[in-house]
Order: structure tokens, then C-alpha cells, then sequence
């Protein structure tokens, strides 16, 4: 992609409006066709469409639908909507180009009057689809007509994205930071704003453990893997690691959490100590602290232990914590991280929601996993971050495509914005005011992933003081994305610095420049 790619195309690029003054005054004495799509991967029988309905017609405009009615397959379109009117833009048979915001393209149709409505010749292989049909009754209506272009080739978009997946992730970054007058720069300029928001976090703690081992043998008389003990390192996992994150990237935190009274709850005093985290810790004499442990050999995850009780947490615990939400009412935002392992529950959320001010910014994030658990319960939240997982398991929806499954959740929720995690995939996020929608997809930047287990912590973290610092949700999934690469390439949960978040944004600013020269 050349640096002027989007400069030299991105005229021909047109709202309705001004489309229709540029037809009112060239097509008086000119033949107008008009084909439309999605165009995700333009393949060499779209070339054929368009050059063929181009010979029929003075002018050729091509109108696509946008992301959010694009249903073919859960992760599609693959390429965002802009992208690919510049795609169609950058062919010199087509003259304009328009992105159709709605799911079919009546209303364009209606507006324009093409003389003609070009389709492919698939859809009339088996019959008119009831939808050509509609198409046509208008188009016929006004007195243009309907052609069909030769089916000599057929070709199929979703099968070229399912035979060969399609590397944009920087394509995709570079046309979102440009819509949205971003740069690397401004970025950074983000990152060091970190350091005037103070954070309250409040969640369940789970001490992570990884306890390596050597593979011995295996027993003769039953199928028990015998394995030598190594070594065993403890990390600070859960909502503890979402404020150690939020420390290493230079704010303030406090956080709030319940422990058990046993050992490993000196464990974790100590660690916040050494951060220099101040930690309201409740003590529950009822449960134990939660950890999870491992058991690792050769990088390969045999067994994982857990010890936790998921009992909901006491009223009197309840009650201190609402004290701590109360007595910290100049924080800049509070993150309830919900692991579903006692502390939120729905009357828990709404009890604690109630005593946080309206001037702090709300965010919340919960991880369902193996446990009960519902995102939709933080209702009116400034940021929600699930994953895929946890947003269809909310929504008790397994079929629907990502972009329809996001703005379900917004409006079940009434958020202002979400960051859906994809793992591999990298996240989907969607902003709902009253005056636009804007949605966009991120691919992981990871290069190398040697232990994604706590990416989504970081991301939390990063994307919540991002959004605080530049009120703007590209820049917050940007930075958000960038810190979960991060965190994937190191092995355990390891805070993420602002050192390791600039160095990563600065090795992906050099991978851009060196591949649009």
C-alpha cells in the first residue's frame, strides 16, 4: 500500500448528497448503471461485473453495503467498509463510489434512478431471489431497467477468504488511524497522560500458579502420569493483575478485593506492598483465598488445580466494600473486574453501582469462562470489555455475525462503548451515541504468543486509561490491543509497562513504514 494510496482514490468516494448533485448536473445527456455489493475480497469476477455493466452505461457507480449489514460468515466482511470503496474507487472504469448505510439498496435506488441496475448472473441461476425481485419492481417503476452481466466465471468472495485468510492488520490500522487524524505520536502523547488518573479496581483476586515439572513415566497398572516437581512461581492474577497493569502504566490505583485467611493471602499483601498498590483487603474467614495452579511440562498445560469458593460474599462484606467505593469519590474511574468468584452477583452490581458517583467513568468486565456469569448485568457502564465467548453466552447467541452480535450487546447493556476481545482475532468495538454509530476491527499485533493467558487484563487496563486520557475509542483499542500483544508474549502475568506498550507501538510504526514505501 503506497503512502498516497488513500489521497489518490478517496475522491471518488461519495456521500448521497453530494452523489446526487454531481448526477443532477453530468447526466443529462449520459447512461447511468449502478452496482452494488460487498465486495470484501474484490476477485477477478467482480472485475468482470463492473467492466462489463461500465459498457453499457457513460457513468459507473458502485455502492457497498456497509459492516454493519454485512452478514456472510461470523468474522465478516474481512475488510472494513472504507477500505474496500477505495479498493473498488481505485479501478478507473468505476466513477463513484458509495458506502450504502442501509441492508439493501433500496433507498439509493430511489434517489439516483439509475437507467440501469447491474446484477451478476448467479442470481438468476436458480430463480430471482425475492430480494432482485424487489429490486426490480423499483427500478422498473421509475422506468429503468434491470440487466444481468455474462456468467462465463463465477466466483466467490467467502471462499477465497476460507482457502486463503488475508493478512490487513496493518492496512486495517493504517485507514483508522487516518479517518480518525490519529498517529503514532498522538499515541504516545496518550500513554504519558496516564500518570493524573487515579483508578479503583475492584474484583476478585486469583493467584495464577505455574508448577514446572519433568515427565518421569508413566504407571504400568494405571494410566497415571508420573511427573518430577521442578520448580513453582506465583502470579498476581484475576482483578489484582487489571491494578498492577494500571500501576506500571504510571496512574494511580487502589484496589479493592476479598481474601481468605490462610497463607497465600500474606502473599498478596506482600506483592502490593512491593508495587506500592494500596489494597483495601476484606478477609473472609469462609473461603480461601483463590489461586489456580498449573501443572506444566514442556510448556504443555497437564493439569490445572483450583482451590475457591464461588459462594456470593457475606452482607457485611458487601457493606465494607460499598464503604471503600464511597470513601473514594475523586477517582477518575472505577473497573469492576468480575471473575464470578463471589463478589458480583446482580444484586451486588446494582448495590455497589449505587454508590458510585455520576462523574466517575464506569467500566466493567466479566469473565465467565467454566463459571455462571453475565456482562449484561453491568448496565449504563462508560466501556464493557467481554470476549466473543462471554457476549454470546450473555445473549444466548452462537450464529450471530460479530458486528450484529456487538450492537445486541450495546443495547442489552446500554454502554456507550464496548471492546469485544476475538483472542487470535483481535478485538471488535463499537461506539453507540445519539448522533452516529461507529464500529471497527483490530487485528492481534502479538508476534510471537508464548502465553496468552492474562492479555485481556492488560487490555482492560491500558484501553480504560486510554479512554480517559483521549475520550476517543479508536485511540483506546488501539493502545488497548497493543498492550494485550504485549502481555501474549511474555510467559505468565507479568504487568505491562508504559516502556513495553511505546516499544511495541514503535516496532509497529516501523513495520508500516517500511511496507507502504
Amino acid at each position: 500500500m503506497s503512502k498516497d494510496f488513500f489521497l489518490r482514490y478517496e475522491y471518488k468516494v461519495k456521500k448521497l448528497e453530494d452523489l446526487k448533485k454531481i448526477l443532477n448536473q453530468k447526466s443529462k445527456n449520459k447512461k447511468i448503471i449502478l452496482c452494488h455489493g460487498h465486495f470484501d475480497v474484490v476477485h477477478p469476477g467482480h472485475i468482470r461485473h463492473l467492466s462489463y455493466a461500465k459498457s453499457k452505461a457513460d457513468l459507473l457507480i458502485v455502492s457497498l453495503t456497509s459492516d454493519k449489514y454485512v452478514s456472510k460468515g461470523i468474522y465478516r466482511p474481512h475488510v472494513p467498509e472504507y477500505l474496500r470503496a477505495l479498493n473498488i474507487a481505485a479501478f478507473e472504469m468505476v466513477d463513484y463510489v458509495y458506502i450504502d448505510n442501509n441492508s439493501k439498496p433500496l433507498k439509493l435506488l430511489k434517489s439516483i434512478k439509475p437507467d440501469f441496475f447491474a446484477k451478476g448472473f448467479e442470481y438468476t441461476s436458480k430463480g430471482l431471489p425475492q430480494a432482485s425481485e424487489e429490486e426490480l419492481k423499483l427500478v422498473e417503476s421509475y422506468g429503468g431497467k434491470m440487466i444481468f452481466t455474462p456468467g462465463d466465471v463465477v466466483y466467490s468472495s467467502s471462499k477465497f477468504i476460507e482457502s486463503s485468510f488475508p493478512e490487513l492488520e496493518f492496512e486495517k490500522l493504517i485507514l483508522l488511524m487516518k479517518k480518525n487524524k490519529i498517529t503514532f505520536d498522538l499515541l504516545k502523547k496518550t500513554l504519558n497522560k496516564f500518570s493524573k488518573f487515579s483508578i479503583h479496581v475492584i474484583g476478585d483476586l486469583i493467584i495464577d500458579m505455574h508448577t514446572k515439572t519433568s515427565l518421569i513415566g508413566g504407571q504400568i497398572k494405571t494410566p497415571t502420569i508420573s511427573v518430577l516437581f521442578e520448580n513453582e512461581k506465583k502470579y498476581i492474577g484475576g482483578a489484582g493483575i487489571v491494578a498492577k497493569h494500571i500501576k506500571a502504566a504510571g496512574a494511580n490505583v487502589i484496589f479493592t478485593t476479598v481474601l481468605g485467611n490462610d497463607h497465600l493471602k500474606d502473599f498478596v499483601l506482600d506483592q502490593f506492598k512491593k508495587s506500592k498498590i494500596k489494597i483495601n483487603a476484606v478477609i473472609d474467614n469462609t473461603r480461601p483465598t483463590t489461586s489456580k495452579n498449573s501443572i506444566i511440562n514442556n510448556d504443555h498445560r497437564l493439569l490445572k488445580i483450583d482451590t475457591l469458593d464461588n459462594q456470593p460474599i457475606s452482607e457485611s462484606i458487601k457493606n465494607k466494600i460499598k464503604k471503600f467505593i464511597l470513601s473514594y469519590k475523586n477517582n477518575n474511574a472505577v473497573i469492576f473486574s468480575d471473575f464470578r468468584h463471589g463478589i458480583f452477583n446482580k444484586s451486588s452490581i446494582e448495590f455497589f453501582v449505587s454508590a458510585i458517583p455520576k462523574k466517575i467513568f464506569k467500566i466493567a468486565d466479566s469473565q465467565v469462562a467454566s463459571r455462571w456469569g453475565n456482562i449484561t448485568e453491568f448496565k449504563n457502564f462508560d466501556l464493557i470489555t467481554p470476549n466473543e465467548r462471554e457476549a454470546r453466552f450473555s445473549l444466548a447467541d452462537q450464529d450471530s455475525s460479530i458486528s450484529h452480535l456487538s450492537r445486541k450487546l450495546l443495547d442489552k447493556t446500554e454502554c456507550k462503548n464496548l471492546i469485544l476481545k476475538l483472542g487470535n482475532k483481535g478485538l471488535f468495538s463499537v461506539l453507540k451515541n445519539k448522533k452516529d454509530e461507529q464500529s471497527f476491527h483490530i487485528s492481534s499485533f502479538a508476534n510471537r504468543v508464548i502465553d496468552p493467558v492474562g492479555s485481556g487484563d492488560a487490555l482492560l487496563a491500558y484501553s480504560t486509561l486510554a479512554l480517559l486520557a483521549s475520550h476517543s475509542l479508536v485511540e483506546a483499542s488501539i493502545i488497548g490491543a497493543i498492550s494485550a500483544a504485549c502481555e501474549c508474549e511474555l510467559d505468565g502475568n507479568i504487568p505491562i509497562s508504559l516502556d513495553d506498550v511505546i516499544k511495541k507501538i514503535n516496532e509497529i510504526e516501523k513495520k508500516i513504514q517500511y511496507q507502504i514505501k
